[in-house]
């Protein structure tokens, strides 16, 4: 069952289709839906990613999402440029939606906790990049290519490009595809660490809804404290980082997951997690 996601910003809008929030058991597939544009971010798919990624953050029935791009060609090419950015740059620049709430929804202010596999079907380039680098684990197919060539055009990767790169792969490889404006391969990619896995193109959703699963069978507070924890972690000194993991370690004991998942250990099944 397929929906589409209505923007609260837009309530006069019809249904819209530059978005797809889809949901099977506990996992959820948001689509950006624009392939004609690469999957570029509009101020109409700005606002309905906002709002998919809003509710897949508040759904309790969601435990793992998988982000991807509509199409063969692209994940997605980032901001689109001929809409987003006349009113974005120069003197009269006003600050956007796009800037407080990160582009796409989730590269700025928009805290989730649990686990997103980006699914990367093509161009990741520039805001698209920024998108996938937001998310936990990247799974390429092989014709993809990644990039933050923003610098060319004479501005820079400000959707978390130059905050998450850095986090994700060498220092030293985070500054030469920035500066140099360099696109990767998708091997170059998990080469570089940047990525997971590359697996064939008709194999990237369902390996995507394979990894979700597996995450699934996981305690699923136990799965969002250890993300936060190491997110958190990673902008702490080690001390202040263990002191962290020791707070939510001790506050997921409490919980009745907790109780489930050692009983089902010592009686050798497999556990019934609730998110309790």
């Amino acid at each position: 069952d397929v929906m589409t996601v209505r923007s609260s910003i837009h309530p006069e809008a019809k249904e819209m289709s530059t978005v797809l929030y889809e949901q099977a058991g506990k996992i959820v597939t948001i689509t950006i839906n624009r392939p004609d544009a690469m999957n570029a971010i509009d101020a109409e798919t700005q606002a309905a990613l906002v709002e998919a990624w809003t509710r897949f953050r508040d759904d309790d029935g969601a435990w793992v999402a998988i982000l991807t791009g509509a199409g063969e060609k692209s994940f997605s090419a980032g901001a689109d440029l001929k809409k987003m950015i006349p009113a974005s740059f120069g003197k009269g620049a006003r600050r956007r939606d796009h800037e407080s709430l990160g582009l796409g929804g989730i590269t700025r202010g928009l805290e989730i906790w649990k686990p997103m596999i980006a699914a990367i079907n093509g161009h990741c380039l520039a805001g698209g990049m920024e998108q996938a680098l937001a998310c936990d684990i990247r799974i390429s197919a092989p014709h993809a290519s990644f990039g933050l060539p923003e610098v060319r055009w004479g501005i820079f990767p400000g959707a978390g490009g130059t905050q998450r790169l850095p986090r994700t792969v060498s220092l030293a490889k985070a500054m030469e595809i920035i500066l140099m404006a360099k696109t990767l391969t998708a091997e170059e990619a998990l080469a570089a660490g940047l990525i997971n896995a590359v697996v064939p193109a008709a194999e990237l959703m369902p390996t995507a809804r394979k990894w979700a699963e597996t995450i699934c069978e996981k305690g699923p507070l136990a799965v969002r404290a250890a993300k936060e924890a190491i997110l958190r972690g990673l902008t702490m000194p080690l001390q202040d980082g263990l002191r962290l993991e020791a707070f939510l370690s001790g506050t997921l004991r409490g919980t009745e997951d907790a109780v489930e998942g050692p009983k089902a250990f010592a009686e050798k099944r497999k556990p019934n997690f609730q998110a309790r």
